[in-house]
């Protein structure tokens, strides 16, 4: 079957659209294959800094003809009906439609509506200008007279369609004055001369004779590999960077890799602004020893070149380039060091955190507060809390965390230990910030964990209170990474906090303007987003979310570790037979409730009396139930809360036998009443240790 291969060739597209944009273009291309009936085998995109390419691999030649039969109106039907049916139908007369007999419905239109199969050389050639055209870049740009828009000004377009033992022919079309063809161009520098292609097979190899390799991941193959190779060779080892090699690889089409060094005298410098310096600059890897741990002072770099010096004089400019880099960096260190971290506390007054919030500095004197309110409850001393605290914030106003923000924490850390502060503070102060993501480690250190969370509970109570709450897809204050953040701190370390009163704490330190009357309505809202972030994290750990709902619909639901914990044991009993069973007469019993009282306008409430049992189902049923709640709620005061579904997995039996052998609905009206307040009774049970309605299944 025919292959279709197409290339875009441009100017250099940025690295990090390289990756999306050769998807948007397989999956834009495939989709539209598919919608015009021609299936295909399989597809893969590449990118360079120069160009998009596809290919797909089987092809139909040609889409197959469709005989469609289209249901209309009754014969007989409005003259409206009728219309509709002939414009859906694409019939210019209804004389053009068949009728066709239903022994029920009687007569009735039926368009027989056939299309052709069409040429799939012809169907491409339709697609692709409107598909360029509108092709989604984040960014793009016009360019000389012309008004389409492309990342970086489009030169030529690749598009051949035919199959292996043919001649290929060229997928004729036209974009804002660009003709599609089969000529295409090689390296920028070291083989840019025109060259004909006829299909992927013969595209690929001339293109790396050209000096282009295609597949970005090769691309990364062999700067990873080179890179681990020269580093190898000087008795070091590479600090892995693989969002660096992400982007490295998109910049070369022929990836050279070259070492360089540096004084040693900048490895003074801390290392990770060592690391930084060089990777944001020069876009180099750096080197480390692997016995100390510590870096060394040489580099890697990737050119897009083979220079006929062997690389000198590109590796002397990186050199230089990083020479003054570094230069900057040990300026800020060093001016840095000479000032307390605490002497920085007056800048903050002056950076705004929100309009609506106040400044740092007031932010700060808000996580002191809590912090110190915290500290009791998770083993921290409170005086070591209130200093991390007030440092957390310190090392936003020093030079360096101005040159490098993704360091905020780390450098305050490093400033702290120089400064002499006590391990515990200086930790929290770089780990106040954790966890930033699901793959990053959450605090530990008791000070550590008082102020993580005063900082956590502060911005969700704080854009709570002004009501600026992530929307949609939209959270731009990363509320719901500080929710996360929080569940993690509390669960991963076994803590036993209340977290209404942390966010109510947290909402009376805040200084925004809001209805203080609605202060409960505010943690409602906001223990209801935990929720929704505790059945996230849950489910990445394979918890079903109904549970979680069945346990948070139960109210007062505020101490999380005992949240999980009831979870995983109701996660055991529903999985189990009894638990099964005895949520299916649960919800049995709720049913009948729901609608006896719908019936009747009106709850049912109050005990059930004993002496209108008539049955032994029904004695039996009351009396276990009176032994399965006791025994389930004191279980759950205990917090055992398998011993406190192993109570409740005693109701199976007479639960199974009630709705075996008793008439709820029995015509004496005082006997029925007593028996949907026994069916009640099965509900309460059951409430103590979940909201089995909310129990999917």
């Amino acid at each position: 079957m025919p292959d279709l291969l197409l290339e875009l060739f441009s100017e250099e597209i940025p690295a990090r659209m390289q990756r999306r944009a050769s998807e948007d273009l397989k999956s834009l291309v495939t989709n539209a294959l598919v919608d015009a009936g021609l299936p295909y085998e399989g597809a893969k995109a590449f990118a360079t800094p120069r160009r998009l390419a596809l290919h797909v691999a089987g092809v139909p030649a040609a889409s197959a003809a469709t005989r469609e039969e289209r249901k209309g109106p009754r014969v007989g039907a409005p003259e409206k009906a009728v219309e509709g049916f002939l414009r859906g139908a694409g019939l210019s007369s209804i004389d053009d439609a068949a009728i066709q007999n239903d022994p029920k419905k009687g007569d009735f239109y039926v368009a027989v509506i056939e299309k052709p199969g069409r040429q799939a050389i012809d169907i491409i050639a339709e697609f692709m200008p409107g598909l360029i055209k509108g092709f989604p870049w984040p960014k793009s740009m016009r360019w000389g007279e012309g008004a389409m828009r492309w990342v970086r000004p489009l030169h030529s377009i690749v598009a051949t369609f035919g199959p292996e033992t043919e001649e290929p022919d060229v997928v004729e079309f036209e974009v804002d004055g660009i003709k599609s063809g089969q000529t295409t161009r090689g390296h920028r520098f070291l083989a840019d001369k025109a060259f004909d292609v006829r299909r992927f097979d013969d595209y690929a190899p001339t293109l790396e004779k050209h000096k282009v390799v295609l597949d970005a991941d090769r691309r990364k193959d062999m700067i990873h590999h080179d890179a681990r190779d020269r580093a190898l060779a000087l008795g070091l080892e590479l600090v892995e960077d693989p969002g660096l090699l992400e982007e490295v690889a998109g910049l070369v089409e022929w990836p050279v890799v070259l070492t360089g060094t540096f004084e040693e005298e900048f490895l003074e410098i801390p290392d990770e602004c060592i690391r930084l310096t060089i990777r944001a600059n020069q876009k180099c890897f750096v080197l480390k020893d692997p016995k100390s741990g510590n870096l060394a002072n040489r580099f890697v770099l990737t050119s897009n070149i083979e220079a006929a010096d062997g690389g000198k004089v590109i590796v002397a400019g990186n050199e230089k380039v990083i020479r003054a880099r570094l230069s900057d960096a040990r300026f800020f260190w060093e001016t840095d060091l000479k000032t307390k971290l605490a002497d920085n506390l007056p800048k903050l007054d002056s950076i705004v955190f929100h309009e609506k919030l106040g400044t740092q500095g007031e932010r700060v004197k808000r996580l002191e507060a809590l912090a110190a309110e915290i500290a009791p409850l998770v083993g921290a001393d409170v005086d070591k809390a209130k200093r991390a605290a007030q440092l957390a914030k310190a090392d936003l106003v020093s030079s360096m965390v101005y040159e490098f923000p993704e360091l905020q924490g780390q450098m305050g850390r490093t400033y702290a230990d120089k400064q002499g502060e006590d391990a515990s503070v200086a930790i929290a102060i770089e780990d106040h910030y954790r966890p930033q993501g699901p793959s990053d480690k959450v605090p530990t250190n008791p000070v550590a964990i008082a102020v993580a969370l005063a900082d956590k509970l502060d911005l969700l109570a704080g854009f709570w209170a002004i009501d600026e709450k992530p929307t949609g897809s939209k959270d731009p204050f990363a509320l719901r990474r500080a929710a996360l953040g929080i569940i993690r701190i509390i669960l991963d370390n076994g803590l036993r906090v209340n977290l209404r009163d942390l966010l109510s704490g947290a909402l009376d330190e805040t200084k925004a303007e809001f209805d203080r009357s609605a202060t409960d309505s505010i943690l409602d809202d906001l223990l209801g987003f935990f929720a929704d972030r505790l059945k996230v994290h849950l489910k990445d750990e394979g918890a079903r979310h109904d549970l979680i709902d069945a346990v948070f619909a139960l109210g007062g639901q505020d101490d999380l570790l005992m949240v999980v914990k009831r979870v995983e044991a109701l996660g055991k009993f529903v999985a189990s037979d009894d638990g099964a069973n005895l949520a299916a007469g649960y919800k049995r019993a709720v049913n009948i409730l729901k609608a006896e009282e719908k019936k009747d306008g009106k709850p049912v409430e109050g005990r059930p009396h004993a002496d209108h049992f008539r049955e032994q189902a029904e004695i039996d049923l009351a009396s276990a139930i009176d032994t399965a709640r006791a025994d389930a709620a004191d279980a759950v005061k205990a917090e055992d809360f398998e011993a406190a579904m192993t109570a409740l997995s005693k109701l199976r039996a007479p639960v199974d036998k009630f709705f075996d052998d008793i008439l709820v609905n029995d015509e004496d009206a005082d006997i029925r009443m007593n028996r949907l307040r026994l069916l009640a009774e099965i509900r309460d049970a059951a409430h103590v240790v979940a909201d089995f309605s909310k129990i999917a299944g």
